[in-house]
């Protein structure tokens, strides 16, 4: 068991782990399927595995420009072939490539019939009729016929997110169109009568909404449609109604705010009254309160209100939950292992994600700290590469090894 684990069993600090392993036995059915064209698959959840219709390569074909022959035709391993022809991609083949010849062939195209060898054109001299030819291992520069794989083979996995990698290999088997999951629908929403949006004049006491933003960035970065559920009013009524209306068009709610002690938050009480409320404290920094249940029958997260908070508990907590929601296999990040540039002297009771970037002075990538790591404060993670995770009481010193989790990685 993790130090984590092993301290948050003697407090009621819940593991980080253990909530997402929670969180994952509750996420529901993944939406429909749809038939779209391949063109606007980008960044869509393959719903159905691919199998390819034919081998790829469909034929063996050259590699690069130069001239394809019989390895056993060329005389004393080099020398001089009489040319029988020419082939460029998009020909179709050659007969029989005639005994004792060779043919300048382009990248891409079909080898003739008889030919097992390319020599590339550098390593080549024409002179007339004829072209010396250099030695070359047999079947060198050779894509063979169902190399990269057979007819009928698996290609592609349902539960996938279509990167430009995979709609290029779908391309190249003709895919015109693929079955992707409907995007999940996402009710954002705010909790807080101190929340003002940009533009707005702020009274004594007001604040910007940077959750809404940054959440909603979060979200649409992991190929997620957003519903703005707006402002949440500290007032259960109002809390209610806004709760159950975002709940009939949305198929999760995320809320940022309003699920800690504080008497004026209404928002817990709505939950109630509108479906199941679980409460949490997490054994994370920054964050601890976080809320899970469900409204009028969809599934719920609250987040904390500081915005750094709220952003990385995103990106930690919510992020594999709503990925599988989407369908997705793969939902949890793979931390690198890298030697921190800091000491850490003194150990947490909580898993700390603290904003770092990645340096390399003299060659050699380090995790570097900022040194302003409050949960109020965005400017730190906007400077920052990613967050290195330290464990529950977990000290160390500078040069040691440290997980660190690029936002590159979290925001797909």
């Amino acid at each position: 068991m993790s130090a984590c684990g092993c301290h948050a069993a003697k407090t009621d600090l819940r593991p980080v782990d253990e909530a997402i392993a929670e969180l994952l036995k509750q996420v529901p059915l993944p939406p429909k399927p749809e038939r779209v064209p391949l063109a606007q698959a980008l960044g869509r959840t393959l719903a159905l595995p691919i199998h390819a219709a034919s081998a790829m390569p469909a034929w063996d074909n050259s590699a690069m420009d130069g001239y394809a022959l019989r390895a056993a035709d060329l005389p004393a391993g080099e020398g001089w072939l009489p040319l029988a022809g020419r082939i460029a991609a998009g020909d179709a083949a050659l007969a029989e490539l005639p005994a004792g010849t060779a043919v300048r062939i382009f990248t891409g195209a079909p080898l003739p019939p008889g030919a097992d060898t390319v020599v590339p054109q550098e390593l080549a001299r024409v002179k007339d009729d004829g072209v010396w030819l250099a030695s070359v291992p047999a079947g060198a520069n050779v894509r063979r016929q169902g190399e990269e794989f057979a007819a009928g083979s698996r290609v592609l996995d349902a539960g996938i997110r279509l990167r430009p990698l995979e709609i290029g290999l779908l391309a190249s088997l003709g895919c015109a169109e693929v079955t992707v999951y409907r995007p999940l629908r996402v009710g954002l929403l705010s909790s807080g009568n101190e929340l003002r949006e940009p533009g707005q004049a702020l009274a004594p006491g007001q604040i910007y909404n940077a959750n809404r933003y940054s959440l909603e960035g979060v979200l649409r970065s992991l190929g997620l449609d957003v519903l703005d559920g707006g402002i949440l009013v500290d007032e259960l009524a109002a809390s209610r109604d806004s709760l159950s209306l975002a709940a009939c068009e949305a198929d999760v709610l995320i809320t940022s705010g309003g699920v800690s002690v504080g008497a004026e938050d209404h928002l817990k009480q709505a939950v109630r009254e509108l479906g199941e409320l679980h409460l949490w404290r997490l054994a994370i920094q920054p964050g601890k309160p976080l809320a899970f249940g469900s409204v009028c029958g969809k599934p719920w997260i609250g987040l904390p209100g500081n915005p750094a908070a709220a952003l990385i508990t995103a990106l930690v907590v919510a992020r594999p939950f709503l990925l599988r929601a989407q369908g997705r296999n793969e939902v949890l990040a793979r931390p690198l292992r890298l030697p921190a540039a800091f000491d850490w002297t003194r150990g947490n009771p909580r898993r700390q994600y603290l904003r770092a970037r990645l340096e390399s002075p003299g060659g050699h990538l380090q995790v570097v700290l900022h040194p302003d790591q409050g949960s109020a404060m965005l400017a730190s993670a906007c400077w920052a590469d990613g967050l290195a995770l330290i464990e529950c009481e977990r000290t160390l010193m500078r040069g040691e090894l440290v997980d660190f989790l690029p936002f590159a990685d979290l925001l797909g």
